[in-house]
């Protein structure tokens, strides 16, 4: 080889490999973190009532770590292990706050994932925004958590729960619009959104159908006084909007004092395992709740395939938990939303990036969601759910009626 054909070949050398630099220089560029992400690993965390007044919800924590096991033992997101740091909180404002803290300037995550609870999430929500946390798919249908404009960070997770109020109004209006209605209610945040959706839905035309409401406390032992107030009032109508405790104790309530209105019950508190069961199956006969998911007690989804998917899920990942209990579905559906919006990040699990994604989720049909349903959100309407279909109680399980509704209709 000559001199000029060695210097060539050198050359040549060089400037291929400061193409490749070049061209691998992007590739790595699309790297970008922000706390609690490495190549191997992303750190989530939550805090869930593992204690306490609504400590029948802990099952929901525990099944969505046992959904991220399952990513992880499939090779993760992109290669990235999902540690999800899941702290009790029993259901107290300042216990999560306490909690919540610890998290983020402790632990690092990345984000929130399904923190649980109307006022635990009030008490945390400023906090966390003021931070720039993500702050997601919170387990809490309180129409606040859509508010792009002061809580940015903030993104909910269920069916708002005035909308779901409304559309039990609007049911009273077109099949029982003599009613009267009597209404238990939590006095927090959540039982008086729920209770606004009612009144909203009613309207100034049909207010005077509520007859009676009486609150409750979550640190009250039962509601049996509070359900003997309401049965007193002559209602011919009962609206349960409880969380499972006091939820199964209205029912069972209700039923043993003898008073047999038509009831209603918020879908928080509608479970067949941790609610109905406790009630008493047989004193729950012809109950209403909307739904937005499969129930996994009602035997037309016995060989729906993603039913089978999730007991497959429950039988290897979840062994502990009841297959009877939708809040162990509800997690599944949750966690599944979480890996989908993580995915769409690609490499970029900055906080922002996070956000981005997680406000521009189109068409989610995911198999679990009742027929015909999709989550869809924008950067200007937070809220991934629009409706529910109405469902009345066997004695066995939830059986669906009618239509698809939304406020709308």
């Amino acid at each position: 080889m000559t001199f000029n054909s060695t210097r060539r070949a050198t050359v040549l050398a060089a400037s291929l490999a400061v193409a490749l630099a070049m061209a691998a220089a992007p590739a790595l560029a699309q790297k970008k973190y922000g706390p609690g992400v490495t190549d191997t690993e992303i750190k989530l965390g939550q805090t869930m009532p593992y204690s306490g007044p609504a400590s029948a919800y802990g099952t929901i924590g525990k099944a969505e770590q046992a959904y991220f096991k399952m990513i992880n033992d499939n090779g993760g997101i992109n290669g990235r292990k999902i540690d999800l740091i899941s702290l009790d909180d029993g259901y107290s404002p300042p216990k999560a706050v306490e909690q919540v803290r610890k998290l983020v300037e402790q632990d690092q995550v990345l984000a929130l994932f399904q923190t649980l609870g109307t006022p635990s999430n009030s008490a945390i929500q400023k906090y966390v925004n003021s931070k720039g946390v993500p702050h997601l798919l919170l387990a809490t249908g309180a129409t606040k958590w859509d508010d792009p404009k002061n809580f940015p960070w903030t993104l909910g997770f269920n069916l708002s729960y005035q909308a779901e109020g409304q559309i039990y109004a609007k049911y009273l209006i077109k099949n029982k619009p003599n009613a009267k209605v009597a209404i238990l209610y939590q006095n927090d945040d959540f039982g008086k959104d729920l209770l606004k959706g009612v009144k909203d839905g009613l309207g100034a035309a049909h207010a005077k159908m509520i007859v009676a409401e009486a609150s409750y406390e979550v640190s009250d032992p039962t509601v049996d006084s509070q359900i003997l107030t309401l049965q007193g009032s002559g209602a011919d109508t009962f609206i349960n909007i409880a969380t499972p405790k006091f939820s199964a104790q209205a029912i069972r309530k209700a039923y043993d004092s003898g008073w047999k209105p038509l009831q209603i019950v918020n879908n928080v508190g509608a479970s067949v395992g941790s609610v109905l069961v406790p009630a008493g199956l047989d004193k729950s006969v012809g109950l209403i709740t909307l739904q937005y998911y499969k129930d996994p007690n009602d035997p037309q989804w016995k060989d729906d395939p993603a039913m089978l998917e999730w007991r497959a899920f429950m039988g290897r990942y979840y062994t502990q938990g009841d297959p009877k209990d939708a809040s162990n579905l509800y997690a599944y559906l949750a966690a599944q939303t979480m890996v989908q919006i993580l995915k769409q990040c690609g490499n970029d699990l900055t906080r922002e990036n996070l956000m981005r994604q997680a406000t521009h989720i189109k068409n989610l049909k995911l198999p679990l969601l009742l027929p015909g349903m999709a989550m869809n959100n924008s950067p200007t309407d937070y809220a991934l759910f629009h409706q529910g279909q109405l469902s009345r109680f066997t004695g066995t399980q939830w059986q669906l009626f009618g239509n698809l509704l939304s406020t709308a209709d």
